[in-house]
C-alpha cells in the first residue's frame, strides 16, 4: 500500500507518458523524413533491384512506424493503468515496452555491424548512373544524374576512366559546375553520416527510456498487486 501511495501520485504528477509519446512521435517523424525525403527517395527510385538500398529504405520506414506506435501505445496503457490501478493494463504496458526493447536491440546491433552498407549502396547507385552517362548509353540516366547533383549540391566525381568535364558540363547545376572539388561521393558520404549519427543518438535515447519504462511498469504492477492483497486499493490516509 505504501508503494502504491508513493508511485501513483508520481505517475500522475510527472509527465512521463508525454515523454514516451514525444519519443514515439520523434521516431515516426524521423522515419517519415527518411522515407519521403528528397535525397533518399531519389536514390531509391534510381537503384536497381540488385541493389540492397531499396530494401533497407522500406524496412527502416516500417520498422520506425511500428516502433513509434508501440511506444505511444505503451505510454497510453501505462497512463490508463495508473488511473485505474489495473494490473492487466500495467502488464500490457510492460509487454509493449518489452516488445519495443526486443526490436531496438537488433536495430542498434545492425546499425553498428552494418554501418557502411547503406553508405556503400547509395554510392553504388551514383557510380552506376554516372558511368552510364559518361558512356552515353542512356539519355534518361542523364536526367537522373542531374537530379542527384541538384539534390546533393555537388558536381561529378574523380573518375580514373578519363576526363569527366563533358559529363559535369551537361549534368551539374550552374552554381556547382565550376566547383570540381565538390565530389558527389564525398557529399553523399558526409550527408549520410550526419543523418546516421542522429539516428544513433535517437536509438540510444529510446533504448534508455524503454528500459526505464519496463522498470517503472514492473514496480507499478507489484505496487498495485500488494495494495490489492491488503484490501487497501484506492484508500489513502494522510499522516
Amino acid at each position: 500500500f505504501v508503494c502504491t501511495q508513493q508511485v501513483l501520485p508520481a505517475w500522475k504528477s510527472l509527465p512521463k507518458k508525454l515523454l514516451f509519446q514525444l519519443l514515439g512521435l520523434s521516431i515516426a517523424t524521423l522515419s517519415t523524413v527518411t522515407h519521403y525525403g528528397l535525397h533518399f527517395t531519389l536514390i531509391s527510385d534510381i537503384s536497381l533491384e540488385t541493389n540492397s538500398y531499396r530494401v533497407i529504405h522500406y524496412a527502416v520506414f516500417y520498422f520506425g512506424i511500428c516502433l513509434s506506435m508501440t511506444l505511444i501505445l505503451a505510454a497510453l496503457l501505462s497512463s490508463a493503468a495508473t488511473v485505474q490501478e489495473s494490473q492487466c493494463l500495467t502488464a500490457m504496458g510492460f509487454c509493449c515496452f518489452a516488445l519495443a526493447f526486443c526490436g531496438l536491440i537488433p536495430a542498434a546491433c545492425w546499425r553498428y555491424t552494418h554501418s557502411t552498407e547503406v553508405e556503400d549502396s547509395m554510392m553504388d547507385v551514383y557510380d552506376l548512373v554516372y558511368e552510364e552517362v559518361r558512356r552515353n548509353t542512356s539519355s534518361f540516366r542523364r536526367h537522373e544524374l542531374t537530379a542527384i547533383h541538384e539534390a546533393f549540391l555537388c558536381c561529378g566525381k574523380h573518375s580514373p576512366f578519363g576526363d569527366t568535364a563533358n559529363v559535369e558540363h551537361k549534368t551539374c547545376p550552374p552554381s556547382q559546375e565550376h566547383n570540381a572539388r565538390q565530389d558527389c561521393l564525398q557529399e553523399i558520404q558526409v550527408f549520410l553520416r550526419k543523418h546516421m549519427s542522429f539516428v544513433s543518438t535517437l536509438l540510444g535515447v529510446t533504448i534508455g527510456f524503454t528500459v526505464y519504462g519496463m522498470i517503472l511498469t514492473s514496480f507499478l504492477w507489484f505496487s498495485i498487486r500488494f495494495s490489492t492483497n491488503l484490501d487497501r486499493k484506492g484508500k489513502y490516509i494522510l499522516r
